[in-house]
């Protein structure tokens, strides 16, 4: 763990704070490997049941750190900055692939990297004036962090190009009026709304939540048939956990359930 990248763990919900506020979080290479460590350790460690991605001072993150890039540095071969970029970039695969549920909090602004890593989450929350745009465009990048990827496989061909090209400032009306944020909420609402539904995934039965991941990512690349088939394996296995026994019985019983996550 490092003070750029925070990690809270309570009762199941593994916090992610991206903390470089006085640069509304932008990304840099001790935030990027705080990044991908908070993220492998979301993915290996069992007492973690779900994830809430965050920015501090009230922005999530504006992506790369373009004034720092300005300032130069160093010049470094292809082959190095390229590695350098994909290793960072492996939090978007970790957040994406984990069998356990991720939820974004935008809030400020979400923007190119930023952007790309909180498409990677599972679930948006997104506060009334958050600001959302590609923006790699305008400073003269293609994209990274898997945007393309996400935003293609969300929203379509045609409106991913339309994104990125002209690269638009989307208001949180925009975004969920097109389906890439999952719920508005106001200002002051975002840290509350945002934890409560993060919560409330972590208190869910887990292996079935993390089953459920996995069938969707599948549907994005394989066939109709392998989908079937992991299909009949994971509700299968998600038939002798004792969440699904204990859902039975509070069907039964006209109760709420209490999942232990096994």
């Amino acid at each position: 763990m490092n003070d750029i990248v925070l990690q809270s763990l309570d009762n199941g919900l593994l916090t992610i704070t991206m903390n470089r506020p006085d640069r509304r979080n932008a990304l840099n290479v001790e935030m990027t490997e705080g990044l991908v460590a908070a993220a492998r350790r979301a993915t290996e460690d069992h007492d973690v049941r779900a994830v809430l991605l965050k920015g501090a001072g009230g922005t999530f993150c504006v992506g790369g750190d373009v004034k720092s890039m300005a300032a130069g540095r160093a010049p470094l071969p292809f082959e190095a900055k390229r590695a350098n970029l994909r290793r960072g970039m492996e939090v978007s695969r970790l957040l994406h692939q984990m069998p356990k549920p991720v939820v974004a909090q935008l809030d400020g602004a979400a923007a190119g990297a930023g952007l790309s890593i909180a498409l990677a989450c599972d679930l948006r929350v997104a506060s009334a004036s958050v600001k959302i745009t590609t923006a790699f465009a305008k400073v003269g990048f293609s994209g990274d962090y898997g945007g393309t990827y996400f935003l293609t496989q969300m929203l379509g061909s045609a409106k991913a190009r339309e994104l990125y090209l002209l690269s638009p400032v989307l208001t949180a009306q925009e975004a969920l009026a097109l389906g890439m944020v999952s719920k508005v909420v106001d200002d002051a609402d975002i840290e509350k709304a945002a934890h409560e539904l993060a919560m409330s995934l972590a208190r869910g039965p887990s292996i079935t939540l993390g089953y459920i991941k996995s069938n969707i990512n599948n549907a994005e690349t394989m066939t109709l048939e392998a989908c079937f088939d992991a299909e009949a394996i994971h509700h299968t296995r998600c038939s002798e956990t004792a969440d699904h026994k204990e859902a039975a019985q509070a069907f039964v019983e006209k109760r709420k359930p209490v999942f232990q996550g096994h």
